[in-house]
Order: C-alpha cells, then structure tokens, then sequence
C-alpha cells in the first residue's frame, strides 16, 4: 500500500516537473530568438502575423522588403512561435549540411492529409529507408526510357499549341501543368492517363483543389495546426479531395500490381538495365515490398502520390517560366536551336537521353531560369541541435527556419544584376568560385531533390520539341509578371506567350 501511495505521488510529480520544464526551455529559446531583429509586432497575441494578412502578391512583396530591411537574418512571431528567416548561402549551409537538421518544420504539415509522410515530409529512418528505395528510379539506365515518354507528351503538347496559335497569345500554364502531370503519371504509376474519362478528370480536379486548400491554409496561419483546421467550414471538402487522391491513387498501385513482374534493382554502377515492359517508380515499390517487406501499401501509396505532387507542379512552373523568358530573349532562343540543330541534325528529330546530355547551352539556360524563378522558392526546417549564424545570432534547438531560395537567388553580392537574364552565369569559369549553397533550386545536401535530374531531361526535352516547331514571341514579361506566395513559385495570373510556327 506504501509503494502504491508513493508511486501515486511521484507520477503526477514527475510529469509536472517535465511540463514546467518543458515550459521554461519554450521560454528561453523565444528570448533568445527575440534578440534577432524583425519586423515590429503588429499584434500583442499574434505578433508579426497580421501584417502578412493580405492579398497573397502582397505577402510575396512583404516578404522581400523584409529580406531587403533586415538582411542577412530576421524573424516573425506568432504566439510563443518565432520563425527564423535565413538568407545567405553561409547559413543556409548550416542547416541544408547538417542531417541533425533534415526534419521538415510544422509547415509542411498541410501536406500530410494527402501526402501523409512520403520523402517528402518524412525524417529520420522512415526517410532514409524510402530514399534508399526510391533511389534506383533516377539510375541513368530509367531516366533513358523515361526521355521517351517526355517526348510522346511534348509532341501531344505541341499538338495542343499547334491548335491554338493563331489566336494572339497562349496561357501556356494551364497546358503546360496537364503536360507534367501526364508525364508524372505514367513515369510514376505506369499509367497513361488523357483526362477524358469523369474519373481521370476527377483526379486532375482534386489536384487543383488541393492545391488551393494548402495555400488558403498557409494564408491563415492558425489553420497549418491539425485540430484547429478540423474545425473550419471547408474541412469537410478537404476530406473529400483528399478521398478522391487516394482512392484513384489507390486504384492505379492495385491495377498495376495484379501485372507486376518482379524486377531487379539497378546499381549506380551497372550501363545496361533492361525490363520487358517499360518501367514505373511505383513497380520498384511494388518489388521493395514484395522482395523484404520494407515498404507497405500505406506507404507504396505516400510515395506515388508525393512524386505526382512534386513531380508536376515544379516542373510545370519551371517549364512556364522558362517559355516566356526565351520568347523574352530572342538570342537565347536562336542559341537554343542553332544547338538543337548541331546535336540532332534534325531539329523534329527525337533527342534521346545522351542527345539531351549535349545540349549544354540549352542546360545553362534551365539552370539560369531556375535561378530567377527557383520553382521551389523557400525550405524550412526544425532545428535539431542549437545553430549559431554567420552574424553571430543563436538559433536554439527545435526553432521553425525559412531559408530564402528567391532572396539568395536575387542576391546583386553573388549574382550581378540579378535581373538580368542570362545563361552564361553558368559556364564554369563564371561559377567555379560561387559558394556551393547560392544556387538552390533543388535544395541541398541529403535532403536534395531526388529528381533532379529528372527535371532537368524533361524540360529540356520539352523545350527542345516546342523550339522545332515555333518561335516564341513575348508577351508577358519579367515586368508585368506578379508573384503569389505560395508553397511553388507562382504567378497571380497565367503566363502568356504568342507562339509562331517555324519554318525550316
């Protein structure tokens, strides 16, 4: 009877002990946070927030007046909460090279209802363990059968543009966006999908809709919490679209098992790789769970519908941008074609893997595009042990930083004239000195992005079959553009570019 007394009492003692504890390291790292400079607290409760509580172009110019007001480092607060704004290469190195600080911060957490935890929200072994999965899906050997479905869609793309040219100009984003989506899904699932069907359509829709219920939850920063979005009058078509993803998802990984053949898993080493069928990321799932159990059906799932989340909406922005600023610049573009010519011989000629390899120009050319417009233009993390900046300011273990890809990007102290479009900032002898962290478009370190170079093959495919068959002409420009925060660089508007077709 004693011990039980005892044990009674030392229990609700010890978790007290934990919870003030807990409470008063909260306290120490705000006060430590709020010796970094920021914008002044608008609100007693909800400091900085309420500033940010407007149109989403205005929150997107915010946020650069204050990289410009308190470079190099500042913070907004929000509750207890500080968010640490970080914009130099120096410091985003810091955290990007540092595994201890690979956790995604709350932020992301407006992903998980569709994502649940794929790469791309998840940490720890989870992570580790689905990259090592996933990893053989960009092996050289892959990637060259996916260059033949990059070039299937852009010849149905320029089908699309051939269609409608003779009007004025051409909104290429919505176009563009069904291009990348098509080529995700069949390189993912292995499924060709053309939108005509009401389920096909069905999916493309709930894509849209969840992309504008995660931007109207990170606009309202209270709602990124679980249990407080649970209660908003729209969660219940969150729940819905949400529904539609998975049980489409879910379909596809299903259909596509009943045929799957067991397949072996290439090796960074091995030059030839070959399949009886043509390979999806999803049958190299399908074989981590069949070969060890490392991977279940829930998982299979997070991960075919992370690439298709991933896999579309970057690219798509990426591509869009990068079509207007080559209609912008027409010695770009003659440049781009005298290339395609050089390499194919024939411009309406297929490029293959090794012939999109060549086209180095035309790769300069993406990675400056990808510098003015990074397609994902901020990362946050957790910190997982205490950080110490360039300027001297301390950032104690488990604070929410935002690293700043655009500011760094339009930095004039590493690019000149940042501005200014131009491909030659990527020849070697222009770049071998740059900071190794001041060109982010694909983050960095072990949390990098896994396709990459997937990306990379499919817009210069892309842009190779629109370039055989129009010259571009500007309509939009870099100046009449306006940006929209969001979680991928995005334009309040479309993007407009008169297509011309070409003569040879």
């Amino acid at each position: 009877m004693l011990l039980l007394l005892i044990t009674l009492c030392v229990i609700p003692l010890a978790a007290l002990s934990f919870f003030f504890k807990g409470i008063k390291q909260s306290v120490l790292n705000y006060l430590e946070l709020k010796k970094i400079p920021g914008p002044p607290i608008s609100n007693i409760i909800f400091g900085s927030i309420p500033t940010l509580h407007t149109s989403r172009e205005n929150i997107f110019q915010k946020l650069r007046q204050w990289a410009r007001i308190y470079y190099p480092i500042y913070n907004i607060s929000f509750l207890h909460k500080v968010i640490t704004f970080l914009h130099t290469p120096e410091d985003c190195e810091l955290i990007m090279s540092n595994p201890k600080h690979n956790t995604k911060s709350r932020i992301y957490n407006v992903l998980h209802p569709w994502l649940g935890t794929g790469l791309l929200t998840s940490t720890g072994s989870k992570w580790s363990t689905r990259r090592r999965i996933l990893t053989p899906s960009f092996h050289f050997s892959i990637l060259q059968q996916f260059v033949t479905v990059f070039n299937e869609e852009t010849e149905q793309l320029v089908e699309t543009f051939k269609k409608l040219c003779d009007q004025p100009f051409i909104d290429v984003t919505q176009h563009v966006t069904q291009f990348t989506l098509k080529t995700i899904t069949e390189t993912a699932m292995g499924t060709k999908l053309k939108f005509e069907d009401s389920r096909e359509i069905e999916y493309k829709k709930a894509i849209f809709d969840m992309g504008e219920i995660v931007v109207y939850r990170l606009t309202y920063t209270w709602l990124v919490d679980k249990v407080v979005n649970m209660f908003r009058l729209g969660y219940l078509k969150e729940r819905r679209v949400v529904n539609t993803l998975h049980r489409f998802t879910s379909r596809m990984i299903a259909e596509r098992e009943k045929t799957f053949e067991e397949v072996q898993l290439p090796k960074e080493t091995d030059e030839v790789y070959t399949t009886k069928r043509r390979l999806a990321m999803l049958d190299l799932l399908l074989s981590a769970k069949k070969k060890d159990n490392a991977i279940d059906d829930t998982g299979i799932r997070e991960e075919v519908d992370t690439f298709t989340f991933e896999g579309h909406d970057t690219t798509s922005a990426a591509l869009s941008f990068a079509l207007m600023l080559i209609a912008c610049n027409r010695s770009v573009q003659d440049q781009i074609v005298e290339e395609i010519e050089a390499v194919l011989g024939d411009v309406h000629k297929r490029p293959t893997y090794n012939d999109l390899q060549e086209m180095k120009y035309l790769e300069r050319t993406v990675k400056e595009v990808l510098r003015l417009y990074p397609s994902v233009h901020m990362v946050s993390r957790k910190t997982g042990e205490e950080v110490v900046t360039g300027s001297g300011y301390v950032i104690p273990k488990n604070s929410i930083v935002l690293l700043q890809i655009y500011d760094i990007h339009h930095d004039p102290k590493i690019y000149p004239d940042p501005e200014k479009f131009d491909p030659d900032r990527f020849l070697p002898e222009n770049s071998q000195n740059r900071h190794p962290f001041a060109y982010l478009p694909f983050s960095a370190g072990s949390r990098n992005c896994i396709g990459q170079r997937f990306a990379m093959l499919e817009l210069k495919a892309a842009i190779c079959g629109i370039l055989a068959n129009f010259v571009l002409h500007p309509v939009d420009t870099p100046e009449t553009i306006v940006f929209v925060i969001d979680l991928i660089l995005r334009t309040k508007e479309g993007i407009k570019v008169k297509f011309v077709p070409r003569n040879f």
